[in-house]
C-alpha cells in the first residue's frame, strides 16, 4: 500500500477530532466536578484515565500524520 497525502490528512484530522471532543469533555467533566456533583470516586478517575488516554492517542497520530505530510511535501508526493 502506498501512504498518500489523505492518509496523513486523515490521521491529521482524528487527532484535532480527539482533542476538540476530548477537550469538551474535560471542560464539562471539570465544571461537574466544581459544582459538587455527587459521585463515586471510580467515575473521576475512569474518566479522567480515558481523557489522558485519548490525549496521549490525539498526539501520536497528530506526530505519525505531521511526519507523513512532511515526508510527502520532500518527496514530492
Amino acid at each position: 500500500m502506498k501512504f498518500e497525502r489523505r492518509h496523513a490528512v486523515l490521521l491529521l484530522g482524528v487527532a484535532l477530532w480527539n482533542v476538540v471532543t476530548f477537550g469538551t469533555f474535560t471542560r464539562n467533566l471539570w465544571a461537574a466536578y466544581e459544582s459538587g456533583e455527587d459521585r463515586a470516586t471510580g467515575y473521576w478517575v475512569a474518566h479522567s484515565v480515558l481523557i489522558v488516554v485519548n490525549f496521549v492517542i490525539a498526539g501520536l497520530l497528530g506526530s505519525l500524520g505531521l511526519r507523513a505530510w512532511k515526508a510527502l511535501r520532500s518527496s514530492g508526493g
